[in-house]
């Protein structure tokens, strides 16, 4: 499976009567709600199997609004000189929920459960088109530092973006 960040997200919406999701670890109880989210969110979804080897892992989170999963981040990190890296591969919000401060909630926690393990800096990846997930990046710190050509299936290309967690 290749890392890739295929983001569905817009920034919160600003009303107070939305409420807040709850963002935990998800579980194998979660995996069907993930998968059909993933579906709605993406043209070209990653496999059930992709997502059934990242339970149990802590950058498999899910967001829950009322008693439904709303969203989702899988992120991990690899050892680099002393210093791990993090990669958050997958993000998603049910097309339903998007404007609802979900994704931000999502990568709120991510961030600072990779911060826990050690992580120095986290990358992903974006569609160049997709201006709302670059300005909740951006508003976490994210920088863009290439552009990878025709990194998607339908030839869109991707921007790789960094944060360096030690600056947030």
């Amino acid at each position: 499976m290749a890392a890739r960040l295929r983001t569905g997200v817009t920034t919160p919406a600003s009303s107070t009567d939305r409420e807040r999701p709850t963002v935990r670890q998800a579980g194998d109880a979660d995996l069907l709600a993930v998968y059909r989210i993933e579906k709605a969110a993406f043209p070209q979804p990653w496999p059930f199997s992709a997502f059934e080897r990242f339970v149990g892992r802590p950058g498999f989170l899910v967001a829950e609004v009322g008693a439904g999963v709303a969203g989702y981040v899988v992120a991990d990190s690899v050892p680099n000189h002393g210093r791990a890296i993090g990669h958050v591969k997958d993000l998603a919000v049910h097309p339903d929920r998007r404007g609802e401060g979900i994704a931000t909630a999502l990568l709120e926690r991510v961030l600072s459960v990779l911060r826990a393990r050690g992580v120095g800096s986290v990358k992903l990846e974006v569609r160049a088109s997709n201006e709302p997930a670059k300005a909740l990046y951006r508003d976490f710190g994210f920088v863009h530092r290439r552009t990878v050509p025709r990194y998607y299936d339908d030839g869109e290309d991707a921007l790789v973006m960094v944060v360096d967690l030690d600056d947030r």
